[in-house]
Formats: structure tokens, C-alpha cells, sequence
């Protein structure tokens, strides 16, 4: 069977978050519902509807180029990060579609293999793959569009935590750095295995852990970074300190942005929030990583001081390397101080 190559593949491939902001705040108004409890103009991981005051259902979809050259490894890690969404909101998935472009004059057990691996991690989830549509492509694609259900009063949104909490990450950083130095043959086997395991872990488990606790805040760490996503956490009215030197990372990425093999998207999410992160004599190497996109990266918690800690202890018991990566502080009323402060 052939093998897939990934160019430009995972979330490195998404659009960057400045373009995005751009396009949707040229569309014109929508009908107003009030049953729509988060909507695109909310900027969170997912959509959420209310059913009934017990039920809201939660929708999303993600899909993109391949990242890795192993089909049946493409489709896990795909499904893995269209479903991340879901716990994002501290949801549970019911449904999947399959989104699939794909050659139809190539080998179609390429195909098979890309969706039985998506169809693996669905099983996983404790949901049901109820369908999909297909169109013919040059290049392939594929994600799913995912359903979840979630209690209307239980919603994790990413933009509420308080003055005080600390933020906990799950899962390392910089696989979008060692995907790209794999196509191009300078990352060695036994760490771009680390980052597909990582990759093709579910943050079911982090979110199942997570409903002890009261969570204030939450988001996935994908493609626009792990600064990018902390930005949104911190909405209008909030900053936070991050303590580099707890932010768990792949040590080879570092090794990588050192020798300057680093990702586009980085770039681009480095020139959409930039502006916002003051960097404390940080080394380059780590400022790539935390500018990284990340495809099916960990969840982000923003939870309370005296939670933290246990919070932390059973994430680890699951095998997570999960930190404490900083805490979230009240926003300063000079304009011109930094929403992000990244220290050692």
C-alpha cells in the first residue's frame, strides 16, 4: 500500500486565526435563537444547542491533510482531533459523519484504511459513525463532523476562568515542529512515535477526570497554538503568567526550532497574537513551541488554586503529562501591558 506524505498536513494546514476573525466579522447577522447557547460569535471549540433544560446537544467538525505517511495512523489521529471539541465543552460524543476528499483513481485500501482508523477511535468514544459524504479531490482529506450531548449547565467555555486559577495542560507540545522536520527526513523514529501516541490519545480521559472538579474554563490546544488558545481563554477582561518551564514539550521539538525547522503556522500565529505575549528572556526554541500548531493536542483547564493540585495528581495517575503551566491574573489597565506574560 502507498504511503500518505504530509504537506502542510494537520492543523498546520488551517487557516490562521487572523484571516478567520476577518471573514467572520464581514457576515451579516443571523436570525437570532435563543436556544443557541454558544455560536461562532462566541470564538469557543464548539457549537451548543439547548434541547431541553437537562440536554444540549453539541456540534463540530474538523478534517485536513495528512500529518503522518501511515494511512490507518492518519485516520485515528483525525478523528481523535474532530472529537477533542466535544470534551473541549465538557461534552460526551453520541454521533459521527465521515468527511472524506479523496483521489477516486487511487489506491481506495488507502481509503479504507484512512477510515477505519477514524471508525477505531468513534468505538473508542463511546459513539456511533452514522455516516459521511465524499467528493473526489487531488488531495486527500479527512475528519468527521461530530454530535455530543452535553447539561446545559455543565458547559466548559473557554473564555471563563477567574482571577486566581491556575491553568493545567495535558498532553506536550511542539508535534506540529516534529511532523514537519518527519517529511522532510530530520526527526528520529522513536520521538515522531511519542507525538503519534500523544496525537492519537483522546482527551475523553483528561474530560471523565475533569468532572470531579469544577472546571471554570477549558479549550483544546490545536491549531492556532497553545498562545493562541490561551488568548481566547483570557477574553476581555483577563491576563495570565505562563511558566515556561512547566509547559510540557517534546524535548527533540526544541531541538528542531533551535536549528530554525519550525512551521508556517507557527508564523502565522505568531503574527495574529504576538503583540498580546511578552516573552521574559525566554530562548527562541520555546517561543516556537508555544506558537506551534498542534493537531489533537491536550485540553487546557482553568481551574481553582485549591483544586489544582489533585486535579493534577489524577491526570497523572492516567499516564497524562499533564502541569501546571500558569495561573490567570486580573488584566491590567494599561494598554499597553501584554494580555500574556511567558516567564521562566
Amino acid at each position: 500500500m502507498d504511503k500518505l506524505y504530509c504537506k502542510g498536513g494537520g492543523c498546520t494546514a488551517k487557516l490562521g486565526a487572523g484571516i478567520l476573525s476577518h471573514i467572520l466579522e464581514r457576515l451579516p447577522a443571523q436570525n437570532r435563537d435563543e436556544n443557541l447557547i454558544v455560536g461562532f460569535d462566541a470564538k469557543d471549540d464548539a457549537a451548543v444547542y439547548k434541547l431541553s433544560e437537562d440536554t444540549a446537544f453539541v456540534q463540530t467538525l474538523d478534517f485536513f491533510p495528512p500529518m503522518v505517511e501511515d494511512p490507518y495512523t492518519f485516520g485515528q489521529i483525525a478523528a481523535a482531533n474532530a472529537l477533542s471539541d466535544i470534551y473541549a465543552m465538557g461534552g460526551e460524543v453520541k454521533t459521527a459523519l465521515n468527511i472524506v476528499c479523496f483521489p477516486q483513481n487511487s489506491d481506495l485500501n488507502i481509503l479504507g484504511e484512512i477510515m477505519r482508523g477514524g471508525l477505531e477511535k468513534v468505538k473508542e468514544a463511546g459513539g456511533v459513525l452514522a455516516g459521511g459524504h465524499s467528493i473526489d479531490d487531488t488531495d486527500v482529506k479527512y475528519g468527521l463532523s461530530v454530535t455530543g450531548v452535553v447539561k446545559p449547565q455543565k458547559i466548559y467555555s473557554n473564555n471563563t476562568g477567574k482571577v486566581g486559577d491556575k491553568l493545567i495542560l495535558t498532553k506536550k507540545l511542539g508535534v506540529g515542529i516534529i511532523c514537519t522536520a518527519a517529511r522532510i527526513g530530520e526527526s528520529d523514529e522513536k520521538t515522531l512515535k511519542e507525538a503519534i501516541e500523544s496525537m492519537t490519545t483522546l482527551n475523553k480521559y483528561a474530560c471523565e477526570v475533569s468532572k470531579k472538579y469544577n472546571i471554570h474554563a477549558c479549550t483544546d490546544v490545536t491549531g492556532f497554538g497553545f498562545l493562541g488558545h490561551l488568548l481566547e481563554m483570557m477574553g476581555d477582561d483577563k491576563s495570565c503568567e505562563i511558566y515556561a518551564s512547566k509547559v510540557p514539550v517534546f524535548e527533540e521539538a526544541k531541538a528542531l526550532a533551535d536549528e530554525f525547522l519550525i512551521t508556517a503556522g507557527g508564523q502565522r500565529n505568531r503574527n495574529h497574537v504576538g503583540e498580546n505575549v511578552f516573552f521574559d528572556n525566554i530562548p527562541f526554541a520555546m517561543e516556537e513551541i508555544l506558537f506551534d500548531p498542534q493537531t489533537s493536542g491536550g485540553l487546557m483547564f482553568a481551574v481553582s488554586a485549591d483544586e489544582a493540585d489533585a486535579l493534577l495528581e489524577e491526570l497523572r495517575k492516567i499516564n497524562l503529562p499533564a502541569s501546571i503551566v500558569g495561573e490567570i491574573k486580573e488584566k491590567s489597565k494599561d494598554k499597553l501591558d501584554a494580555v500574556i506574560k511567558v516567564v521562566n
